[in-house]
């Protein structure tokens, strides 16, 4: 007697496809780790103050800073925590964050230590200073008389400010590179906030100065320039600053 055939077996439902979810942190984030977005949300607000497209007193809403950066609220407070612990912006309970606003007591203290900390480095970049290097502030004061006779206000004022670091980078001490770095983030609020628009934040001449004097290595002569140069920086500010008209993306450089 021929064996009877099995049931057929009751078709399979097919397994409902699985919604894919897109990576946490959004488009901007998809390609970068939380370390790297998270470096790059805060080399945009630092830059964007150093370059003074963001004023101090310009508020950084938490909700804005998520959709500009397609981030998370978590990682957007990690980075305004340290911003406000480099004295980059205030964090003000139950009224969110703001760039820093310094007052004119603190201003005074602050170029007082950007002196003494520039007297310091100036006269190590002279003991320590290549033909070599002297030859790449030159390049890089090229670049400051480029821009400066382009009008180009933003590029103009980061040049400036990275001469200065170039200038402590010589010193060979990173440590007071670093103090430095953060001093003069310190400085470009307050040039930002009270000086009038249109100046140059740094004289392209007083510059040019400081570099013979470091290649003759008349460290005393440097020391003065330089000194001279922050006195001039420090009585250019005025006591206010009008609000700008435009968005934070605008002001961060995202659109």
């Amino acid at each position: 007697m021929p064996r009877s055939s099995s049931p057929p077996k009751p078709a399979t439902a097919p397994r409902p496809t699985r919604r894919k979810l897109p990576p946490t942190g959004g488009a901007a984030a998809k390609n970068e780790g939380n370390g790297d977005i998270e470096e790059r949300i805060f080399r945009s607000v630092f830059e964007s103050v150093a370059s003074q497209r963001l004023a101090p007193g310009t508020k950084l809403p938490e909700a804005s800073l998520c959709e500009l950066f397609g981030v998370s609220r978590a990682l957007v407070r990690k980075v305004l925590q340290r911003l406000a612990h480099d004295h980059i912006v205030e964090l003000r309970p139950n009224r969110g964050a703001i760039v820093a606003m310094p007052s004119p007591e603190e201003t005074r203290q602050i170029f007082e230590a950007r002196r003494a900390l520039e007297a310091a480095l100036v006269r190590m970049a002279v003991r320590n200073a290549t033909r070599a290097e002297v030859a790449e502030l030159r390049r890089h004061l090229k670049q400051e008389h480029a821009a400066m006779h382009r009008y180009a206000q933003p590029e103009w004022a980061r040049l400036a400010s990275t001469f200065h670091l170039r200038v402590a980078k010589l010193a060979r001490n990173p440590i007071l590179e670093r103090y430095l770095s953060e001093l003069m983030s310190r400085c470009s609020l307050i040039v930002a906030l009270y000086e009038p628009p249109g100046n140059a934040s740094c004289e392209h001449g007083e510059h040019a100065d400081v570099v013979d004097a470091i290649a003759r290595g008349d460290a005393d002569e440097a020391v003065r320039l330089m000194e001279a140069h922050l006195l001039v920086l420090e009585k250019n500010i005025a006591l206010d600053r009008p609000a700008s008209g435009r968005s934070l993306g605008q002001m961060l450089g995202l659109g």
